[in-house]
């Protein structure tokens, strides 16, 4: 059975450079037999964490909006390639509102003690993330935050793929490197036997 791989570009600019490297990750991914399928988060309707704690005692969040189904993706995927454009030193508005969301599939794991995912099962995720600063420390708060997010999601976190100093729409196409270690990366995630210890790092400027 081929492995699925679920591609999520968070940017709220179509064709954003971080989209673009998306694309170009599952590409790779399918080129290694995967079958992947991509989703635009600015196209679906999710509403922020309103912290009501329901979730606590029913493992499930009481918002019904398209997160109940994207919910059920994210954990019956085989990979994750998670896309952002950075804002403010960390993941755009459209990714954070998805992770708190998330706060259910923590609740399931930390406090419920519930098992949502079959034990054994090889779930790797991926981080594509660009930004236009030329500072490197935002990538840091990007791994924080992302490490704590696939945690709840009991997946393995296996690579990243960080551009600074991209900022204009489509700049990343004339990037000498970044659209090949995407495909790359997202080949490896699946032809990969085993995921690595600790993330792959790719930062390019």
């Amino acid at each position: 059975m081929a492995i699925k791989v679920l591609g999520l570009s968070t940017s709220p600019r179509e064709n954003g450079n971080s989209d673009l490297l998306l694309r170009q990750a599952l590409a790779g991914a399918q080129s290694a037999g995967a079958h992947p399928e991509y989703i635009r988060l600015s196209d679906l309707n999710i509403a922020p964490c309103r912290e009501c704690n329901w979730c606590y005692t029913t493992g499930t969040c009481r918002i019904e909006d398209d997160y109940q189904v994207l919910s059920g993706k994210l954990l019956n995927t085989d990979r994750l390639i998670f896309a952002t454009p950075i804002f403010f030193m960390s993941v755009c508005a459209q990714a954070k509102t998805l992770i708190d969301r998330s706060q259910c599939h923590w609740a399931n794991k930390y406090i419920l003690k519930k098992q949502l995912i079959t034990a054994g099962q090889d779930r790797r995720a991926m981080v594509i993330a660009v930004g236009g600063s030329k500072s490197t420390k935002m990538f840091d708060c990007i791994r924080l935050t992302m490490k704590s997010y696939f945690n709840s999601l009991e997946m393995r976190y296996a690579a990243n793929l960080f551009v600074n100093k991209v900022s204009d729409a489509g700049q990343i196409q004339k990037h000498p490197s970044a659209l090949k270690e995407a495909f790359r990366l997202g080949k490896e995630l699946i032809t990969a036997p085993t995921p690595p210890e600790k993330p792959i790092d790719i930062e390019l400027t």
